[in-house]
């Protein structure tokens, strides 16, 4: 939603900065749908961000044939995803 978008571009902003290649879905569509797309692009990361994440300052994180893996930071995850890489 419109409450959120700086939240979503910030966190985008700072996984592009990290090196990560990262794109925002900010069209006025309901989350599942999204997500469905999402899923049907096979995109491996999803970060889905709302009020809730937004006033906790972390994300909700799906990967993709796994589904929901919870809540996390932003830092936790950058760790995670490098991590993830050297593996």
């Amino acid at each position: 939603n419109e409450k959120v978008n700086q939240y979503a571009t910030e966190i985008n902003n700072t996984l592009l900065q990290s090196g990560f290649r990262s794109s925002i879905d900010l069209r006025f569509e309901k989350i599942s749908r999204k997500i469905r797309d999402a899923e049907i692009k096979k995109i491996p990361y999803m970060l889905i961000v709302g009020d809730n994440e937004k006033d906790s300052n972390t994300l909700s994180v799906r990967k993709k044939s796994k589904g929901d893996i919870g809540k996390i930071n932003i830092n936790d995850l950058l760790k995670r995803l490098k991590d993830e890489l050297i593996m």
